[in-house]
Formats: structure tokens, sequence, C-alpha cells
């Protein structure tokens, strides 16, 4: 199964698949799901996931790019 990421307009970053999160310390954030949402608007009490508070503070994402993709 590959992983996929999606983002969900308004909401959160849908992660499914095999995948290892970890802080910017190399220390591992122990996930026992195969499907997570990721935290997209900041203000989720359980970051790095996701909450539900974004609809409370009517976070305002599209699901697509923003602006072009450079690299």
């Amino acid at each position: 199964m590959e992983t996929r990421i999606t983002p969900y307009r308004d909401g959160p970053l849908l992660v499914r698949g095999p995948f290892t999160i970890v802080d910017q310390d190399g220390g591992e954030i122990r996930v026992d799901r195969e499907t997570v949402a990721l935290c997209r608007c900041g203000k989720s009490r359980s970051r790095p996931f996701c909450d539900g508070t974004h609809r409370a503070i009517r976070f305002s994402a599209p699901s697509g790019l923003e602006q072009p993709y450079e690299e």
C-alpha cells in the first residue's frame, strides 16, 4: 500500500498508508492507526494531529495548490 496525503478543503491533511511522524529533534511520534488527520490550521490542542478546531475558527484553505509549486 502506498502512502497518500490528501489536503481537505478548509480542514486537515489526511494521511493514509504506512508512515512515520518524527519531530524536529528526530524523536518518533507514536501513531497507532493507518489513517490520521494532521492539523493544518495551527490551532489544534493535539498538534500535530487535528482535533476539529478548524471548524470553530473558520479556517479556510483550498484542497489544491494556492500558488504554483517551485522547487
